[in-house]
């Protein structure tokens, strides 16, 4: 299974936060399924952490790289057909975020890694 983590989901499972369910821990740790990390989720992180509404325990250059790479996340650029699916998407959810993530879910016919109930809405596979 290709799965895409929310960032919220990404920070939970690197920072070993208990918020994160026992499901969607197994999910990510199981070794038969690729994960990937949205270049969406890392621009949430960055802007979230430049305006002082998130604090990391290291620096972020430092931090998700070594995270990236520690737990075997590959990488998921933004794409044109990931943008162009945007303009199809209801509103069903308004954050440009989220949004973004769940036309990259559709696109490439991944299972979401969210607590996010409402994009349950899209139709696309949710793991929580």
């Amino acid at each position: 299974m290709k799965l895409l983590l929310d960032t919220h989901a990404f920070l939970w499972f690197i920072m070993g936060d208990a918020r994160l369910t026992a499901a969607a821990r197994a999910a990510i740790e199981d070794e038969g399924n690729e994960k990937y990390v949205s270049a969406v989720s890392l621009w949430e992180i960055a802007v979230k952490v430049g305006l002082g509404k998130l604090h990391l325990s290291e620096p972020f250059e430092v931090l998700i790289p070594r995270e990236l790479v520690r737990n075997g996340f590959l990488h998921l650029g933004i794409g044109v057909a990931h943008t162009a699916k945007l303009i199809t998407l209801p509103f069903h959810h308004r954050d440009p975020f989220d949004r973004l993530l769940v036309a990259q879910a559709l696109c490439e016919g991944m299972t979401l890694v969210s607590a996010d109930v409402p994009l349950d809405a899209y139709g696309m596979p949710r793991v929580w």
